[in-house]
């Protein structure tokens, strides 16, 4: 979610006309989010799924690279990084459709991993930057983009996965390839930089309390999110058909609430507290989900989406606003800290059934949902008075400004 620096000029025609079209900014990451989800229930690693190698290896990458990709992207622009991510992703993904041992298989999931985090750590930024609306407008769309992806993702992958655990692998590329097309069909460039972003801006971004109490919160989140992505589908012992069913619905639900039911809570609320209270629920759900029986564990890992779809929201706007660090650099040093637990979530819920037993790995997820609900509540202060005063400063800065002043903060 990192970006560039600044303009030389201020929003230019072409940024205007690109901002006035939704749709086309919305439709890579929906392709690139929609290859991703096709790969967890399949794959010849699903003979022996509580290793969780591949996903162990993709998400180390996708964590350290939002400072590179700020780097990048403040050098060559936001189109060319977000294709420059997509391309390793096409090559790898079907150069693991081809993959003969698991070894083979991870290697190839790291190099896809580094590239899926070059377009997720930008796409964001990207919207922003081109949206018409503002940035929540922006952030509602990106997430929109995101759900129908995790929705549609699992049951397009059961299909492929019934005639053939590559398919999946071959279909990613495929739908990463329809992204790209669109990127380069669709989506203009955007100014140029002024000041280009160091690869130590997003950690010193870190150092502003607000920002770094969201990113701690969000680290304990999101391993309790990772751990229902990546751990859960192999729990109910379902075909790949009624795995990528139950997953579309929990996909679904993803994209209302996060979307639609997400904003409406904030307002009559207040995002802390629909953010806390969303993830003391998501810890009740994942712990109910671990110990309860068949049809409740189906139950629970689809209404879990809706928790994680409003978590979703609300972490993201904070991560935008809650700093006075320009909103892309604030994004990449969020992303860093809480890709960790993203990392550590595939691998350590297996290893934890095998030190202990299968309903293990959902208390402790529950714990850590709790923790970040613990975090967001004693840094409130913190949180919600940088918020308000950085918000006229924000509001400036909706669409293209966002990106044009960054150059001049």
């Amino acid at each position: 979610m990192t970006g560039w620096s600044g303009c030389t000029e201020p929003c230019t025609s072409h940024c205007q006309e690109s901002a006035k079209r939704p749709g086309a900014l919305t439709r890579p990451p929906h392709f690139g989010q929609l290859g991703s989800p096709l790969i967890g229930l399949n794959g010849p690693s699903s003979s022996a799924p509580r290793q969780g190698r591949p996903h162990t290896i993709t998400r180390p990458a996708r964590s350290v690279h939002p400072g590179p990709t700020g780097f990048v992207s403040s050098r060559i622009g936001g189109r060319r990084t977000l294709l420059a991510g997509l391309a390793p992703v096409v090559v790898f993904a079907a150069l693991a459709g081809t993959s003969d041992t698991v070894g083979q298989l991870v290697g190839f999931r790291a190099g896809w991993g580094l590239g899926n985090a070059l377009f997720v750590s930008t796409s964001l930024a990207v919207i922003v930057g081109a949206a018409a609306g503002g940035s929540a407008a922006a952030i509602l769309l990106y997430e929109s983009a995101l759900g129908l992806g995790m929705a549609c993702g699992p049951l397009l992958g059961a299909a492929l996965g019934n005639a053939s655990w590559r398919y999946p692998f071959f279909g990613t590329a495929a739908l990463t390839a329809i992204g790209s097309l669109c990127i380069t069909a669709f989506l203009r460039e955007q100014p140029r930089p002024v000041r280009k972003v160091s690869l130590l801006d997003p950690i010193r971004a870190l150092g502003h309390g607000g920002l770094a109490s969201a990113a701690a919160a969000a680290f304990f989140y999101n391993h309790a999110f990772f751990t229902v992505l990546a751990f859960t589908p192999f729990v109910p012992n379902m075909t790949p058909y009624r795995s990528g069913a139950v997953f579309f619905a929990w996909g679904v639900l993803l994209a209302v609430f996060s979307v639609l039911v997400a904003p409406r809570l904030q307002r009559r609320f207040g995002s802390l507290t629909v953010l806390g209270g969303s993830l003391v629920l998501l810890a009740a759900d994942v712990v109910v989900l671990g110990y309860g029986s068949h049809t409740t564990a189906i139950v629970c890992t689809v209404l879990s989406g809706a928790f994680i779809g409003v978590n979703n929201t609300v972490f993201t706007e904070l991560a935008l606003g809650v700093s006075d660090a320009p909103r892309p650099v604030a994004s990449a040093g969020y992303n860093f800290v809480r890709w960790f637990a993203a990392a550590a979530a595939p691998y350590l819920a297996p290893k934890i059934e095998e030190w202990s037993d299968v309903h293990t790995p959902f208390v402790v997820a529950g714990a850590a949902a709790v923790i970040g609900a613990v975090i967001v509540r004693v840094r409130r202060t913190a949180l919600t008075h940088e918020a308000r005063v950085l918000a006229p400063k924000h509001a400036t800065e909706d669409g293209v400004g966002a990106f044009a002043n960054q150059g001049l903060s």
